[in-house]
């Protein structure tokens, strides 16, 4: 039988186990279609070009994070955290209308071995959306956004992934990170496990899986295969976006005293936040943030090490074996250059 993203199901559990039956028809309508990964692939691109569909709502908010569990024991720095509940979850779709496609994007839903279960528990019948991209460009724009957002304080990529085995055995993990599980490399490309976990629970029809390479070349054609696999008009005109580039992180401990500042860890850094935000509204100081950011601490993508992009094609020449032969594509012919986008 069709799967379609209309249809809506009754939740059976609660937030980090079964979610109250009812709360889903008491609150609002569930999502009919989740973006659920990879991050640094598209995603925030697909995000902004979709919700300028009439027919289809998606929240300003990207990235809600609402079911990977494995986000909840220590939420990141921003404005609202994360829904602590169904209710509030569901509050981020209340001005959706009745005719409109429903979805939100949250690319670490991938990554996480939970949120395929969570949503498949309040929408059995969602639609699934995957971007995949090649491993080495991937992990290289990935580290590069874990130093810009704080998960990760090791500026140079090769030693950030042989940090992985310290890592995984509780070692080595930044002080600050809200996300150390996030920085075990090699779980962001375990591509078939990953799609694997949906697969089971809503079935191929109910997932389409793009390729980062073809949304980067024609993004107007990625994205009217998008709005027919959720059955909305694709004749909607929609303009391309670049969203979200990678940028490189000039001055790691300046950056890091950013951080520290900003969040005031430390009783100096406590006190030097209180005093600003004394002085100070709360737009301009978010915004001279973001100025001092942007000018003084990231900058262009540093050359990528050719040895060591080499060096992890080979490593992860498997996975993308295994996912060329999941996907019915020679993705290993594809995959056979690199980047960083």
């Amino acid at each position: 039988m069709k799967r379609g993203p209309d249809a809506t199901a009754t939740p059976a559990g609660a937030r980090g186990g079964m979610l109250a039956a009812g709360a889903a028809a008491a609150a609002g309508r569930p999502p009919d279609f989740f973006i659920v990964g990879q991050p640094k692939s598209g995603t925030t691109a697909l995000h902004e070009m979709l919700r300028t569909h009439p027919a289809v709502y998606m929240p300003d908010s990207k990235e809600p994070w609402f079911f990977a569990t494995e986000l909840h024991d220590r939420p990141p720095p921003r404005p609202g955290g994360i829904p602590e509940t169904l209710e509030q979850y569901l509050e981020l779709f209340a001005d959706a209308t009745p005719g409109q496609r429903i979805g939100e994007a949250s690319p670490m839903y991938l990554w996480s071995r939970t949120a395929a279960a969570r949503i498949a528990e309040v929408q059995p019948r969602a639609r699934i959306v995957v971007i995949v991209r090649e491993p080495a460009s991937l992990l290289r724009s990935l580290h590069l956004q874990f130093l810009r957002s704080y998960i990760e304080v090791e500026s140079d990529f090769r030693t950030a992934i042989e940090l992985e085995p310290a890592r995984r055995a509780g070692r080595r993990i930044p002080r600050r990170t809200y996300w150390p599980a996030a920085l075990m490399y090699s779980d962001h490309v375990r591509y078939v496990e990953q799609l694997g976990r949906y697969r089971e629970l809503f079935g191929a029809e109910a997932m389409q899986v793009l390729v980062y390479d073809d949304f980067r070349r024609d993004n107007a054609e990625t994205v009217g295969r998008v709005l027919r696999f959720l059955d909305v008009d694709d004749t909607a005109s929609i303009r391309p976006r670049e969203a979200n580039p990678t940028y490189g992180v000039r001055a790691p401990r300046l950056h890091e005293l950013v951080h520290a500042v900003s969040v005031g860890h430390g009783p100096i850094s406590r006190g030097v936040k209180g005093a600003i935000k004394a002085v100070t509204p709360r737009r301009l100081r978010r915004e001279a943030l973001y100025t001092a950011q942007k000018r003084v601490l990231y900058g262009e993508v540093p050359p990528a090490d050719e040895e060591f992009m080499a060096e992890l094609r080979r490593r992860f020449a498997g996975e993308v074996a295994a996912l060329s032969e999941y996907l019915g594509r020679d993705l290993v012919e594809l995959w056979g250059g690199d980047g960083v986008g």
